[in-house]
């Protein structure tokens, strides 16, 4: 089977190459007495092979199906957009020929010639479904697009033969029910007049090798019991205050007349038309792709220009303030990556994951990208192409070494029910991830089960273009005048045996939401206070134990991060996080729960203010602005910015805990995902972090580690169990003995 597909493909690649007018010409004046009395059947197969050999390649589009309730669709994604609208693309075959197959090849062309994304609609065929079936599709397709969020101005509508009448009869419905007008009509010899009244028809019909009135007329019996309707033959129809028109039509065909007279129709009626008239040529030659007509594609080029205007597309972009440090801080065997993922109702199909991120990979030009290595600075490049979904490691946040990052920033996994994305962090945060995978699942679900997912609630729309806002470092908007110290006392470091071969152990815990939140409340705290205050009991139970004498004993602090968005207005899928570091000091004492909670609530009320972050962002942004530190060679960059990490990155703090709060979905979502998960990577030197999310009534607390005694996790859940809750504990934990 793979051997014939190569020996098809080579096949192909040699007919396309020596593709000419004239030898196509006599191929089909050879074939013409054939086609002209064979089966439908055996037409509809023609058809479908002459799409095949139309079709540009994987390796200039990608394709993602997209079926409505009656017909098949298909997405063709060029792999350079360029123009920010859509081809709606509505095939020929005299509407009894032409699937979905048959859709790809010229499609394909479309989208990889005019750097456009393309729909194309297979839709219902006579005599199975004869009109208005074809009208009926069509308009479906373009309220598709409309509810995709495209402006109608920035929808082309192209087609050639019967699909080139197609187009004006679905411009004459949009008038009759006060929809929005497209933004203009691509016709490859329309078909426009199934009366077959010009003079045409009897003038070429020696001349043209690839159609006949005998032929012409089946198909139009098949379709319709009234060829004059002006919803079947729109040349008798309304043709007043149309957008632009672009026609094309050989001057050998048979059907000239149709193209002619519907141009001098529109510009009698003062719309705007250009009408190319091919010499030699014969029916629907455009799709040959004739190199001797490479002009007719420059003309569809320009016409492009004028009514869908070139996108903004992000080539590359600088590091936000806060990723600077990421790729400077890593070492050979850590970088700073996290985790997000969703467990879904049934097990995930890798197919329909593959296209699902295809697609929604170009809707997030700041995620979707490497890392590179410039003169100055780090930056991010675009990727070409979404990286292929992998399944999952025996263990989360395997290493993610530099060279990858190079090729692609982040990685898409799945494991049963499971989807799963891990970040590096110098692309975004967890809110930016976790806008990715929602927008990811939602379009996962679209594609497999049909769901119509709402983009609320964090769910984007995978068509629209980025906004400018999304793609800003907040930083930068947001620093005032006045900086503060990072200067901050060294905390307790955890210790334990090392997983040798790099093994990272997962244990989470499992709460009932509702039952952690009442008791916090008890406190008189919230459920970030709350955790943070257990998990300072825990590592002081700890220390307790490792240093008896109380003099000796460091500050135990968590490191909790803070979306920024909360204070600051901020629509920013990249970094705008920054922390605070509540803690106590075991020398003074011991200290009760309470007086813990009461603490950590002090302090984080005192820091988590706009003022007291701007200072801290004031002071990030400073440092990168110094002038001597912007001409620095990047790597003598790279050993000061690993210097300063070392000496306080990991330093001030014993972990961190980021609660990532309470995940919503849209309804039509929720049935689908029955768990959230968010986990950190270990830190660069100490072995613990601790990643928090709710979701659907559960509290979900993932704990990772590189070693192998599971003391703080122990630790942190016999407190909880001790202070009244209850908690299923899940692990991926090797046995371990002493």
């Amino acid at each position: 089977m793979i051997r014939d597909q190569q020996n098809f493909s080579k096949k192909k690649d040699r007919l396309t190459m020596a593709l000419s007018p004239k030898i196509v010409r006599k191929q089909l004046e050879l074939f013409r007495p054939i086609i002209n009395g064979c089966s439908l059947e055996t037409a509809r197969k023609g058809q479908e092979i002459l799409g095949t050999l139309m079709f540009a390649g994987d390796k200039k589009v990608s394709l993602s199906r997209h079926d409505l309730s009656d017909f098949e669709g298909i997405w063709v994604y060029p792999n350079e957009e360029t123009r920010n609208g859509v081809i709606l693309y509505l095939h020929g075959g005299g509407f009894v020929s032409g699937d979905i197959e048959y859709c790809k090849g010229f499609s394909s062309l479309l989208a990889a010639r005019f750097n456009v994304r393309v729909f194309a609609a297979a839709y219902r065929l006579a005599p199975e479904a004869p009109f208005p079936a074809a009208l009926d599709d069509a308009l479906n397709a373009y309220k598709y697009l409309l509810s995709c969020g495209y402006s109608s101005s920035r929808i082309v509508l192209c087609g050639e033969s019967a699909g080139g009448g197609l187009i004006y009869s679905l411009a004459a419905r949009l008038r009759e029910l006060s929809l929005p007008m497209c933004g203009g009509f691509i016709a490859i010899s329309p078909w426009t007049d199934m009366t077959a009244s010009g003079e045409s028809y009897a003038r070429n019909a020696s001349a043209d090798p690839s159609m006949t009135k005998e032929r012409l007329r089946f198909f139009s019996e098949a379709y319709t019991h009234d060829p004059s309707d002006p919803l079947v033959s729109p040349l008798f129809g309304e043709l007043t205050d149309l957008p632009p028109s672009l026609i094309f039509a050989g001057e050998d065909e048979i059907m000239l007349s149709d193209s002619v007279l519907l141009h001098q129709k529109l510009t009698d009626s003062g719309c705007e038309s250009e009408l190319t008239v091919a010499p030699g040529m014969w029916h629907a030659y455009l799709l040959y792709n004739f190199k001797e007509r490479k002009n007719d594609y420059l003309k569809i080029d320009g016409f492009l220009d004028r009514v869908m205007p070139l996108k903004n597309k992000l080539h590359w972009m600088r590091l936000d303030n806060a990723a600077k440090i990421y790729p400077a801080a890593r070492r050979r065997n850590w970088s700073n990556v996290f985790r997000l993922s969703m467990t879904l109702s049934e097990p995930v199909d890798p197919v329909t994951l593959q296209s699902a991120l295809d697609v929604t990979a170009r809707r997030f030009p700041s995620i979707s990208v490497r890392i590179r290595r410039g003169m100055f600075w780090y930056y991010l490049e675009e990727i070409r192409f979404a990286p292929k979904v992998l399944p999952d490691n025996s263990y989360p946040l395997t290493r993610m070494p530099f060279d990858d990052i190079r090729k692609c920033a982040f990685r898409v996994l799945y494991y049963k029910n499971r989807i799963s994305v891990e970040f590096f962090h110098a692309l975004t945060d967890g809110n930016g991830g976790l806008i990715f995978l929602k927008s990811l699942v939602a379009e996962y679900l679209e594609q497999r089960y049909g769901a119509a997912i709402p983009y609320t609630n964090g769910v984007f729309d995978r068509l629209e273009p980025p906004k400018d806002s999304e793609l800003e470092d907040s930083f930068l908007k947001y620093a005032g005048g006045k900086r503060m110290s990072r200067r901050e006392d060294v905390a307790f470091h955890l210790e334990g045996t090392p997983e040798t071969d790099g093994y990272k152990n997962i244990v989470t815990g499992i709460l009932d939401t509702d039952a952690v939140l009442s008791l916090s409340r008890a406190h008189g705290v919230t459920l970030t206070v709350f955790l943070t205050a257990v998990m300072m009991r825990a590592i002081c139970n700890i220390q307790q134990r490792r240093i008896p004498k109380v003099s000796r004993r460091k500050a135990v602090k968590v490191l909790i991060p803070v979306n920024l968005r909360k204070l600051y207005p901020s629509e920013s899928l990249r970094n705008f996080v920054l922390y605070v570091t509540p803690g106590i000091d075991p020398s003074l004492g011991e200290y009760t729960f309470e007086e813990i909670l009461k603490t950590v609530q002090s302090q984080m009320n005192y820091e988590l203010t706009a003022k007291r972050m701007r200072m801290r962002i004031t002071k990030n942004v400073h440092s990168e602005q110094i002038f001597i530190l912007k001409i620095m060679p990047l790597f003598i960059k790279n050993i000061a910015m690993k210097a300063v990490f070392n000496a306080i990155g990991e330093r001030a703090s014993c972990l961190t805990m980021s609660n990532l709060g309470a995940v919503t979905l849209p309804e039509e979502m929720q049935r689908y995902v029955q768990r959230m998960d968010f986990i950190l990577g270990v830190q660069a030197v100490a072995p613990n972090n601790c990643g928090v999310v709710s979701y659907g009534g559960k509290l979900y607390i993932n704990f990772i580690r590189d070693t192998k005694e599971p003391e703080l996790e122990r630790e942190f859940f016999t407190t909880l169990r001790a202070l009244g809750l209850n908690i299923l504990v899940e692990s991926n934990s090797r046995p371990y003995l002493k």
